[in-house]
C-alpha cells in the first residue's frame, strides 16, 4: 500500500478512530493523542501490512493499542488538585445518558457496542477485530443491552 492511499484511508476512517478512542478513553485530549500516535505508527509500520484489504482493521487495531498504552500510563496516582480540576471539566460537558452508560460498561463490552452499533461492523468483523469468537461477541452485545437497559431505567 502506498502512503497516499493510507492517508486517504486515515481521512475516511477519522470518525471510526475517534469512536474507538472515545469508547476506551474518557478525555478528549487522550483520544486525540491516541489517534495521533496511531497515525504516526501506521505510516512508520506501513511495510508490515501484508494485505491491503485489511488496512482499515489494521489501523483500528493500532488505535486500540495506543488507547491501551495511554490507559496503562494513566493508572498512576494523580494529585487531589488535578482530580478536582478534572471533575469540574467533566461536570461542564454535556454527555447524554446513553453515552455515559456506555462509558461505564466493561472494556470488552464497550468495544463490541461501539464497533457493532456505532460503526456498523458485523458480528463476524467485530470478532476478527477483537480476536475472539462470534458467540463471544453476541454474548457481550446481549450483556451490554441488559446493562444499558438497567442503567437507563434509573
Amino acid at each position: 500500500m502506498k502512503k497516499e492511499i493510507l492517508g486517504q484511508l486515515i481521512i475516511d476512517s477519522e470518525e471510526t478512530m475517534y469512536h474507538i478512542a472515545k469508547s476506551l478513553l474518557y478525555n478528549d485530549a487522550d483520544c486525540a493523542d491516541a489517534i495521533q500516535e496511531a497515525i504516526v505508527k501506521a505510516f512508520a509500520k506501513l511495510h508490515t501490512l501484508k494485505d491491503d484489504s485489511y488496512a482499515k482493521t489494521w489501523l483500528i487495531r493500532i488505535v486500540m493499542n495506543e488507547c491501551y498504552a495511554i490507559m496503562r500510563k494513566e493508572k498512576k496516582i494523580i494529585s487531589l488538585q488535578d482530580y478536582q480540576m478534572n471533575e469540574q471539566e467533566t461536570e461542564s460537558k454535556d454527555y447524554s445518558d446513553l453515552y455515559e452508560a456506555i462509558f461505564h460498561l466493561p472494556e470488552q463490552i464497550k468495544l463490541c457496542v461501539t464497533l457493532y452499533y456505532m460503526e456498523g461492523y458485523s458480528v463476524k468483523e467485530v470478532a476478527a477485530l477483537l480476536d475472539t469468537t462470534e458467540s463471544a461477541v453476541k454474548n457481550r452485545l446481549a450483556k451490554a443491552r441488559g446493562k444499558l437497559k438497567e442503567a437507563l431505567a434509573d
